[in-house]
């Protein structure tokens, strides 16, 4: 990736130092606003403990609400992320309608803390961002661990991380398979034969 018209010259693409869900629940605790951990961490918490270790995190929350999750980490500054470009997000600047990844920079550390997705469903509803005819009650797809940290379910994690098959993603369906239940299998067998005809994963979730 490259800068693009920073005022702010961003840190190295490489200049990870994620927090952990627990570290970012913490700091939107007194938002009330729809938003959940996605990605590996997700599948983690559903699991009950982590498995690999993870070099981001990512959660995600609606287009109308970035001004209020931009005012509740107001140590942070914050770049669209775009076709390879990262570029920095000026206080009274909203993301294009066509951005839909942030990445938020701790100002203090200049590194890496969180990577902000912005999806298009609404507050009762949770839509595909890679389809949006695909969608179904955010209650449905939405679970909070123990101590109310909320998270993408596991079926809807693995299907976005069918389209890369990165050996991370092959890891995590692995261990995500054995406890899928057999309506979570048949959800994202699916859609798999909608959108990746052919995956590899089909014949394991019959």
């Amino acid at each position: 990736m490259s800068n693009k018209g920073d005022e702010f010259e961003s840190p190295d693409e490489a200049a990870w130092s994620a927090w952990n869900p627990y570290e970012l629940a913490a700091r939107l605790k007194d938002l009330s606003l729809p938003w959940c951990v996605v990605g590996g961490w997700a599948l983690d918490l559903w699991h009950g403990h982590q498995l690999r270790d993870h070099e981001d995190i990512e959660f995600t929350i609606l287009r109308d609400d970035f001004a209020a999750f931009r005012a509740c980490l107001a140590d942070m500054r914050f770049y669209s992320v775009q076709d390879g470009q990262i570029e920095y997000l000026a206080p009274d600047e909203q993301p294009e309608p066509d951005v839909f990844q942030i990445w938020c920079e701790e100002i203090a550390s200049r590194t890496w803390r969180a990577d902000m997705m912005i999806e298009p469903g609404t507050l009762d509803r949770w839509v595909y961002k890679r389809e949006p005819s695909i969608s179904a009650p955010r209650k449905e797809m939405v679970a909070r661990t123990a101590d109310g940290i909320p998270y993408l379910k596991p079926a809807a994690v693995l299907l976005f991380k069918a389209k890369y098959l990165r050996p991370k993603d092959e890891a995590d369906f692995e261990h995500a398979l054995p406890k899928l239940t057999q309506e979570d299998r048949a959800w994202l067998r699916s859609l798999l034969e909608i959108l990746h005809p052919g995956h590899v994963w089909i014949s394991s979730l019959s």
